[in-house]
Order: structure tokens, then C-alpha cells, then sequence
């Protein structure tokens, strides 16, 4: 972790120990990200080449089979993650109880450009309400013949919260 991350950390009251307490990866941003379209908030979403080409393939495969899947955040830079963590902060959440949920800038998958947060029509983006969705028994059943694997399922080694929406591009 370099300087301007722990600082960026010290900046949020994230504690130093967070890189050896949680088993999180460090991730750096991949040198090209390319467009995969918007997402379900109309805003523009990247992924990593190798991710996007996986993605592409997975979201036609879903729909030949009637599924609907939504983008609902894709590559996410250190700086964005911080933001999100400033916005939990300002409405008086405690860090402890955010990180549980949102991993600290330069810990997230997001910002290696391999994962997606999906959603699907009816559903509320980012709940976990989303694994009695069609498009995650679709996901538990495909996701893998495509490179994408559930990250955070339920009792998972990092202390994060089970997040039924959250793929990541492993191969």
C-alpha cells in the first residue's frame, strides 16, 4: 500500500491495521478499462478488456435464456470508493460498521476492473433480496462458464457483509 492510499485512509479514520486485519487484496487500477454501457442509473461503466469481453458473453447468455442482467456499478478508482465511504460518514455512520460493507479505497474489487454489482428488473440495486431473483439462480448456475464467481457469499473470511449482487471476473 503506498503513501497516498494510507493517507487517503488516515483521511476516512480508517485504522492502519485494516490491511493486515482484513484478508482483502490490494488491487491497483488496470492500465486500460473499456466501456460496457451504462448502468442502471444511467451512468457510463468500465471493466478491464478480458472482464468486459466475460461480461458481454455472460449478459447474452442470460438473456437467450430470459434473464435480465443490470449493471449497477462496475470499476470503481480509490477516490470514488473514499467518496462512498465520506457519503456513509456524513450520515453518521462509524467506520467499523462501513467497512463491513464497503471495502476501504484500494481494497475493493471494483477498482481491479473484474467486478460487477448486478441487479435485475424488480429488484432493488445492492440488497440482498436479489438472491431470490431468477438472475441469481441464473448467476449461481452460469457465472463460473463465464470467469465470474460470487466474492462475498454468506460467512465469508472477510468480514463482509454476504452480497448476493457482487461478481468478480477470476479467470
Amino acid at each position: 500500500m503506498d503513501q497516498e492510499l494510507r493517507e487517503l485512509h488516515a483521511s476516512l479514520g480508517i485504522p492502519a491495521t485494516y490491511p493486515k486485519t482484513t484478508k482483502l487484496a490490494c488491487y491497483s487500477a488496470p492500465a486500460v478499462l473499456v466501456s460496457i454501457g451504462d448502468d442502471v442509473y444511467g451512468r457510463p461503466q468500465r471493466l478491464e478488456q478480458q472482464a468486459a469481453t466475460a461480461w458481454f458473453a455472460m449478459r447474452d447468455h442470460a438473456h437467450s435464456d430470459g434473464i435480465t442482467l443490470q449493471v449497477v456499478s462496475a470499476y470503481r478508482s480509490a477516490e470514488y470508493q473514499a467518496e462512498v465511504i465520506q457519503r456513509s460518514l456524513d450520515k453518521g455512520d462509524q467506520i467499523e460498521q462501513i467497512l463491513q460493507k464497503i471495502a476501504a479505497p484500494g481494497f475493493s474489487e471494483h477498482q481491479s476492473g473484474r467486478a460487477l454489482d448486478l441487479t435485475s428488473p424488480g429488484f432493488e440495486a445492492v440488497e440482498e433480496e436479489f438472491e431470490e431473483s431468477k438472475a441469481f439462480t441464473w448467476l449461481t448456475k452460469y457465472a463460473r462458464q463465464h470467469g465470474f464467481e460470487l466474492s462475498y457469499p454468506r460467512d465469508n473470511p472477510y468480514g463482509v457483509i454476504y452480497e448476493p449482487w457482487h461478481w468478480c471476473y477470476r479467470k
